[in-house]
């Protein structure tokens, strides 16, 4: 997974409240392999009618959303279940950040497991960016800011998070990258208790 440090794309309005995961994708969906891309299910039945065709309605179907890579969006956005699908959806349909007020927790963690950052905002300020939207917008995580028309808005984020994203780790490269404390610690603490360490089982 490849890092970043500065996004610049188009941000799309979505002026909904509390969007669950089941609503980001389906559960039915989620026998798909990741390989064929979740993409196409991102909010599935939220977009389409119920012969399959796409709603002109829905924010994410309109020709003012072709290539949105920053999405905008209400408070509570990715609760429910814990299904790290949600964040595949919106990965593999091209986004890689959701700016709102609040986030569901366990999403918030996937995203970021998956390169997609959960930008957390005041109440007022995502209203400021949704009546802003459509429009090109900047996300700088060492600022933490995005930056859009003539708006300059601060996020949160966890600095374990930041620097996740920053270097494209998951949570296995995040420990990957403390290898070296992780063995110094074992090493002393085999010298001061060698009594916990089990024998060497012989043949």
């Amino acid at each position: 997974m490849a890092g970043w440090t500065m996004h610049e794309g188009l941000a799309i309005a979505l002026p909904l409240e509390n969007i669950d995961t089941d609503q980001l994708i389906p559960a039915r969906f989620m026998s798909t392999p990741r390989s064929e891309g979740y993409g196409k299910f991102l909010m599935h039945d939220m977009r389409r009618d119920a012969d399959g065709g796409l709603k002109p309605d829905h924010p994410l179907n309109g020709p003012e959303a072709a290539g949105a890579s920053v999405m905008i969006t209400r408070r509570n956005f990715g609760g429910g279940s814990s299904r790290e699908a949600a964040a595949y959806a919106l990965v593999d349909g091209g986004f890689r950040a959701v700016v709102a007020p609040s986030f569901g927790d366990i999403f918030s963690s996937n995203a970021v497991n998956n390169g997609l950052l959960p930008a957390r905002v005041s109440e007022e300020d995502a209203e400021a960016l949704l009546a802003a939207a459509p429009g090109q917008a900047i996300v700088d995580l060492d600022a933490s800011v995005v930056r859009m028309g003539g708006l300059v808005v601060p996020f949160e984020l966890d600095p374990v998070w930041r620097l996740k994203l920053i270097n494209g780790w998951d949570d296995i490269d995040l420990t990957r990258s403390h290898a070296q404390e992780i063995a110094d610690f074992a090493k002393a603490r085999r010298a001061a208790s060698p009594w916990v360490w089990p024998e060497p089982v012989s043949g």
